[in-house]
């Protein structure tokens, strides 16, 4: 991509990000959104194969019925009350019609088609975007507007997430898509606990976003996008692949890795909240999700290939490893003993 055309869209980006998660109008709201979406649509399909094209057709249309959902339902709330603030979303019918829109801008069942395929036709960097920060003004919204939405609604499409995030990862070999199925499994994380903690779904988002980005990070300096390519990529980066193996089992929730905070903690507010039932069915889906977290640490540092492989070779660019990637690894795994300062800094 051109830098001129690079530096205008992070740019707007950056701009769009910032309108949407300060603004408390609903037209400001809806036009960072939109900002966002023309800006990360370029990055899309910056690679001009027809798998790109056909994600950003499908990403562009998503995003276009979730903002116009979004518009729609504050217009009924105006209409009702009056009011454009977002902290006064009082309307029966605005309130559910925010939550479908929310729920498709961010890939929730059953809005989540798009997002598998949206992640598998983009690069790596350009996944990384959308699985962390393309997902940082949804989940926003859900935050200012927690209070007036309905949580049985949002049980229900959590644990329908958690359910088929892990099901259909079971049998993935391209590794988008296995983290895109996995981002719609902790999105149920998210969005139960969403009603009844606030913070605790921002602690459990950051620290996703932090596990999703050195994994991200570490496949593109590797150079891998599917289960072969891992599968071979360990004789070439040893020490690479050892942070990539610790870092799935941190994105798993895997004792004593700091992934496994955010899941203890939300478990722990449930029973509180007298939603044992609940937080037994959420816990007992994340099976599924480990399943296929631990298949991938298999391949990426215990399996070696045979010698007289059939698997097609690809050619190995050696990228150089920053600086970013370990730090970023480092605080993935080891943060779990910082625990009581980072419950009382949120």
């Amino acid at each position: 991509m051109n830098p001129h055309a690079k530096l205008i869209t992070l740019t707007s980006l950056i701009l769009g990000t910032t309108i949407a998660i300060s603004s408390n109008h609903w037209a400001m709201i809806w036009t960072g959104l939109e900002i966002n979406t023309l800006a990360i649509i370029p990055m899309i399909s910056k690679s001009h194969h027809p798998r790109a094209i056909e994600a950003t057709i499908k990403y562009f249309l998503t995003q276009a019925a979730a903002s116009a959902t979004i518009l729609f339902s504050s217009m009924i709330n105006a209409w009702a009350t009056g009011q454009w603030d977002i902290s006064q979303l009082t309307n029966t019918t605005s309130c559910l019609l925010l939550t479908a829109a929310i729920a498709m801008k961010l890939g929730l069942v059953p809005f989540h088609f798009w997002f598998p395929e949206v992640l598998q036709g983009s690069s790596l960097t350009t996944a990384l975007l959308l699985s962390t920060a393309m997902k940082l003004p949804p989940i926003t919204i859900l935050l200012l507007t927690f209070n007036s939405l309905n949580p049985h609604l949002l049980t229900s499409m959590a644990i329908a997430s958690a359910a088929l995030g892990g099901w259909m990862g079971l049998n993935q070999t391209q590794i988008r898509k296995i983290l895109a199925f996995s981002s719609i499994s902790h999105l149920g994380w998210m969005a139960i606990i969403l009603v009844y903690s606030p913070k605790l779904t921002l602690l459990t988002f950051l620290l996703y976003s932090l596990l999703t980005s050195t994994i991200f990070l570490t496949l593109n300096t590797s150079n891998t996008t599917n289960m072969p390519m891992l599968m071979t990529s360990w004789t070439k980066t040893p020490m690479l692949n050892a942070t990539l193996m610790l870092t799935l089992l941190s994105l798993a929730g895997l004792p004593p890795l700091i992934g496994f905070l955010p899941k203890w903690l939300i478990i722990q507010e449930l029973t509180k909240q007298e939603m044992t039932m609940a937080a037994l069915t959420i816990t007992l889906l994340s099976l599924l999700s480990l399943f296929f977290y631990l298949r991938l640490t298999y391949y990426s540092t215990v399996t070696l290939p045979p010698n007289p492989t059939n698997l097609t070779k690809h050619w190995y660019i050696n990228k150089p490893t920053t600086a970013l990637i370990p730090a970023m690894a480092s605080l993935s795994t080891l943060l779990l003993p910082l625990s009581p300062t980072i419950l009382a800094s949120i």
